[in-house]
Protein backbone atom coordinates (compact mmCIF):
# COMPACT_ATOMS: atom_id res chain seq x y z
CA UNK A 1 0.00 0.00 0.00
CA UNK A 2 1.30 3.33 -1.04
CA UNK A 3 1.34 6.49 1.57
CA UNK A 4 -0.98 8.26 -0.21
CA UNK A 5 -3.21 5.02 -0.16
CA UNK A 6 -2.87 4.58 3.43
CA UNK A 7 -3.44 7.86 4.61
CA UNK A 8 -6.29 8.34 2.41
CA UNK A 9 -7.68 4.78 3.90
CA UNK A 10 -7.07 5.97 6.70
CA UNK A 11 -8.91 9.31 7.28
CA UNK A 12 -11.72 6.86 6.18
CA UNK A 13 -11.55 4.90 8.87
CA UNK A 14 -11.05 7.54 11.56
CA UNK A 15 -14.25 9.03 9.94
CA UNK A 16 -16.34 6.50 10.46
CA UNK A 17 -16.25 6.03 14.05
CA UNK A 18 -19.11 7.70 15.53
CA UNK A 19 -18.20 11.18 16.87
CA UNK A 20 -19.26 10.55 20.22
CA UNK A 21 -16.21 8.72 20.59
CA UNK A 22 -13.79 11.34 18.54
CA UNK A 23 -15.25 14.22 21.32
CA UNK A 24 -11.76 15.89 22.37
CA UNK A 25 -9.83 13.86 19.52
CA UNK A 26 -8.63 17.27 17.43
CA UNK A 27 -7.93 15.30 14.58
CA UNK A 28 -6.26 12.34 12.54
CA UNK A 29 -1.91 12.88 11.32
CA UNK A 30 0.16 10.60 9.13
CA UNK A 31 3.79 10.70 8.91
CA UNK A 32 5.64 8.73 6.87
CA UNK A 33 8.43 7.96 9.24
CA UNK A 34 9.02 4.98 10.92
CA UNK A 35 9.43 4.35 14.95
CA UNK A 36 11.32 1.43 16.28
CA UNK A 37 10.94 0.49 19.91
CA UNK A 38 14.10 1.63 21.31
CA UNK A 39 15.22 -1.53 23.19
CA UNK A 40 13.03 -4.36 21.19
CA UNK A 41 14.24 -5.65 17.93
CA UNK A 42 11.74 -5.68 15.25
CA UNK A 43 9.10 -3.90 17.18
CA UNK A 44 7.53 -0.77 15.75
CA UNK A 45 5.28 1.34 17.21
CA UNK A 46 2.25 1.39 14.78
CA UNK A 47 0.57 4.49 16.42
CA UNK A 48 0.20 7.23 19.46
CA UNK A 49 -2.59 8.75 21.14
CA UNK A 50 -0.96 12.02 21.50
CA UNK A 51 -2.85 13.76 24.80
CA UNK A 52 -2.73 16.85 26.52
CA UNK A 53 -4.48 17.65 29.63
CA UNK A 54 -5.87 21.74 30.49
CA UNK A 55 -6.45 22.25 33.99
CA UNK A 56 -9.74 23.17 34.64
CA UNK A 57 -11.64 24.28 37.40
CA UNK A 58 -14.39 22.48 36.26
CA UNK A 59 -13.19 18.94 34.59
CA UNK A 60 -15.10 17.55 32.37
CA UNK A 61 -14.08 16.56 29.27
CA UNK A 62 -13.15 19.85 27.30
CA UNK A 63 -9.77 19.69 29.15
CA UNK A 64 -8.48 16.62 27.72
CA UNK A 65 -7.55 17.33 24.07
CA UNK A 66 -6.05 14.09 21.78
CA UNK A 67 -4.60 13.87 18.20
CA UNK A 68 -3.93 10.46 16.84
CA UNK A 69 -0.56 9.77 15.29
CA UNK A 70 0.06 7.23 12.64
CA UNK A 71 3.50 6.03 11.61
CA UNK A 72 3.25 4.82 7.98
CA UNK A 73 6.65 3.99 8.05
CA UNK A 74 6.26 1.31 10.86
CA UNK A 75 3.45 -0.39 9.36
CA UNK A 76 5.51 -0.66 5.99
CA UNK A 77 8.30 -2.64 7.69
CA UNK A 78 6.12 -4.67 9.55
CA UNK A 79 3.98 -5.72 6.19
CA UNK A 80 7.63 -6.28 4.80
CA UNK A 81 8.17 -9.33 7.66
CA UNK A 82 5.00 -10.58 8.11
CA UNK A 83 3.62 -12.63 4.78
CA UNK A 84 -0.60 -12.83 6.85
CA UNK A 85 -0.10 -8.74 7.17
CA UNK A 86 -3.57 -7.08 6.76
CA UNK A 87 -3.33 -3.56 5.94
CA UNK A 88 -7.05 -2.56 6.10
CA UNK A 89 -7.04 -4.57 9.77
CA UNK A 90 -4.26 -3.64 11.10
CA UNK A 91 -5.28 0.19 9.99
CA UNK A 92 -8.65 0.02 11.70
CA UNK A 93 -7.22 -1.32 15.01
CA UNK A 94 -4.73 0.94 15.91
CA UNK A 95 -6.74 3.88 15.37
CA UNK A 96 -9.47 2.34 17.42
CA UNK A 97 -6.90 1.64 19.46
CA UNK A 98 -5.60 5.17 20.11
CA UNK A 99 -8.90 6.47 20.46
CA UNK A 100 -9.49 3.96 23.47
CA UNK A 101 -6.53 5.80 24.79
CA UNK A 102 -8.28 9.08 24.68
CA UNK A 103 -11.09 7.90 25.89
CA UNK A 104 -9.48 6.52 28.94
CA UNK A 105 -7.71 9.60 29.64
CA UNK A 106 -11.37 11.08 29.46
CA UNK A 107 -12.19 8.96 32.03
CA UNK A 108 -8.50 8.99 33.97
CA UNK A 109 -8.46 5.01 33.28
CA UNK A 110 -4.83 4.23 32.83
CA UNK A 111 -6.41 0.21 32.16
CA UNK A 112 -4.88 0.36 28.30
CA UNK A 113 -1.40 1.54 29.25
CA UNK A 114 -1.05 -1.44 31.46
CA UNK A 115 -2.16 -3.88 29.21
CA UNK A 116 0.29 -2.52 26.35
CA UNK A 117 2.99 -2.41 29.40
CA UNK A 118 2.17 -6.41 29.79
CA UNK A 119 2.30 -6.57 26.25
CA UNK A 120 6.23 -5.24 25.93
CA UNK A 121 6.85 -7.42 28.64
CA UNK A 122 5.78 -10.54 27.42
CA UNK A 123 7.55 -9.71 23.74
CA UNK A 124 10.66 -9.31 26.09
CA UNK A 125 10.06 -12.41 27.63
CA UNK A 126 9.80 -14.33 24.03
CA UNK A 127 12.58 -12.57 23.16
CA UNK A 128 15.03 -13.58 25.39
CA UNK A 129 15.70 -10.05 26.87
CA UNK A 130 15.08 -9.17 30.72
CA UNK A 131 11.57 -8.48 31.65
CA UNK A 132 9.45 -7.88 34.81
CA UNK A 133 8.62 -11.54 36.07
CA UNK A 134 5.47 -10.46 37.66
CA UNK A 135 4.33 -8.43 34.23
CA UNK A 136 1.17 -10.97 33.58
CA UNK A 137 -0.75 -9.45 36.80
CA UNK A 138 -1.18 -6.51 34.61
CA UNK A 139 -3.00 -8.69 31.88
CA UNK A 140 -6.48 -9.15 31.54
CA UNK A 141 -7.83 -11.28 34.51
CA UNK A 142 -9.42 -14.58 33.93
CA UNK A 143 -10.14 -15.57 37.36
CA UNK A 144 -8.23 -16.31 40.85
CA UNK A 145 -4.22 -16.51 40.31
CA UNK A 146 -4.88 -15.97 35.93
CA UNK A 147 -4.27 -14.02 33.24
CA UNK A 148 -4.36 -13.58 29.68
CA UNK A 149 -1.16 -10.89 27.71
CA UNK A 150 -1.00 -10.84 24.13
CA UNK A 151 -3.41 -14.18 23.68
CA UNK A 152 -0.78 -16.45 26.09
CA UNK A 153 -2.40 -17.56 29.25
CA UNK A 154 -0.88 -17.56 32.79
CA UNK A 155 -2.04 -19.35 35.64
CA UNK A 156 0.40 -18.52 39.36
CA UNK A 157 0.91 -20.84 41.58
CA UNK A 158 3.01 -20.72 44.82
CA UNK A 159 5.15 -23.50 45.74
CA UNK A 160 7.64 -24.92 48.02
CA UNK A 161 11.16 -24.88 47.59
CA UNK A 162 14.52 -26.91 49.16
CA UNK A 163 15.07 -29.60 50.92
CA UNK A 164 11.77 -29.77 52.39
CA UNK A 165 9.74 -29.22 49.33
CA UNK A 166 7.14 -32.01 48.62
CA UNK A 167 7.78 -33.69 45.98
CA UNK A 168 4.31 -34.09 44.62
CA UNK A 169 3.95 -32.84 41.22
CA UNK A 170 2.83 -29.49 40.29
CA UNK A 171 -1.38 -29.86 39.17
CA UNK A 172 -3.44 -27.08 37.40
CA UNK A 173 -6.29 -27.28 35.50
CA UNK A 174 -6.95 -25.97 32.27
CA UNK A 175 -10.72 -25.95 30.58
CA UNK A 176 -11.79 -28.33 32.93
CA UNK A 177 -8.74 -30.94 32.25
CA UNK A 178 -6.65 -31.43 35.06
CA UNK A 179 -2.94 -31.47 34.39
CA UNK A 180 0.20 -32.45 36.27
CA UNK A 181 3.79 -32.34 35.99
CA UNK A 182 7.16 -32.33 37.93
CA UNK A 183 8.89 -29.67 39.87
CA UNK A 184 11.36 -28.15 37.49
CA UNK A 185 14.92 -28.13 38.86
CA UNK A 186 16.37 -25.64 39.81
CA UNK A 187 13.26 -24.03 40.41
CA UNK A 188 14.55 -20.24 40.82
CA UNK A 189 12.04 -17.60 42.50
CA UNK A 190 10.00 -17.28 39.37
CA UNK A 191 9.97 -20.39 37.25
CA UNK A 192 7.77 -20.12 33.54
CA UNK A 193 7.11 -23.17 32.50
CA UNK A 194 4.96 -23.35 29.12
CA UNK A 195 2.84 -26.24 28.74
CA UNK A 196 3.96 -28.49 25.36
CA UNK A 197 0.69 -29.19 23.35
CA UNK A 198 -1.55 -27.25 25.88
CA UNK A 199 -2.99 -24.00 23.88
CA UNK A 200 -4.80 -21.28 24.72
CA UNK A 201 -7.48 -19.63 22.00
CA UNK A 202 -4.58 -17.56 20.76
CA UNK A 203 -1.24 -18.62 22.37
CA UNK A 204 0.48 -20.69 25.22
CA UNK A 205 -0.66 -21.69 28.62
CA UNK A 206 1.97 -20.75 31.02
CA UNK A 207 2.20 -21.89 34.84
CA UNK A 208 4.40 -19.22 36.49
CA UNK A 209 5.83 -20.69 39.90
CA UNK A 210 6.52 -18.67 42.53
CA UNK A 211 8.38 -19.60 45.09
CA UNK A 212 6.99 -19.20 48.55
CA UNK A 213 9.65 -17.17 50.75
CA UNK A 214 7.50 -15.66 53.43
CA UNK A 215 5.89 -12.17 52.39
CA UNK A 216 7.01 -13.16 49.02
CA UNK A 217 5.43 -10.13 47.68
CA UNK A 218 8.65 -8.49 48.28
CA UNK A 219 10.16 -9.85 44.64
CA UNK A 220 8.97 -7.06 43.28
CA UNK A 221 11.65 -4.61 45.22
CA UNK A 222 10.31 -4.33 48.63
CA UNK A 223 13.51 -5.96 49.59
CA UNK A 224 16.49 -3.02 48.75
CA UNK A 225 18.61 -4.31 45.73
CA UNK A 226 17.36 -7.79 45.19
CA UNK A 227 16.42 -9.17 41.75
CA UNK A 228 14.39 -12.57 41.62
CA UNK A 229 16.25 -15.45 40.17
CA UNK A 230 13.48 -16.25 36.98
CA UNK A 231 14.34 -19.24 35.34
CA UNK A 232 12.20 -20.59 32.21
CA UNK A 233 11.53 -24.65 30.80
CA UNK A 234 8.73 -26.57 28.85
CA UNK A 235 7.22 -29.73 30.15
CA UNK A 236 4.71 -32.42 28.43
CA UNK A 237 2.06 -33.05 30.63
CA UNK A 238 -0.31 -35.80 30.88
CA UNK A 239 -2.00 -38.06 33.87
CA UNK A 240 0.13 -37.65 37.03
CA UNK A 241 2.02 -40.87 36.28
CA UNK A 242 2.77 -39.48 32.54
CA UNK A 243 4.35 -36.41 33.57
CA UNK A 244 7.52 -35.46 32.30
CA UNK A 245 9.97 -32.63 31.96
CA UNK A 246 10.36 -31.66 28.45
Amino acid sequence: MTFEEFERRAHEVFAEIPPEYREGVDGLSVERRAVPHPELPEVYTLGECLTETYPSEWGGAGEVRSIVALYYGSFLRLSRMEDAWDWEEEIWETITHEVRHHLESLALDDELEVRDYADDQNFARREGVEFDPFFYRSGHPLGPGSWEVSGDVFLEREVEAGPSASREPVRVEWEGNPVAFPLPVPLGDVHFVTLEDVYAEKGDVVVVLVRRRGAWESLRGMLSGYRPEVRESMVRVGREDEAQAG
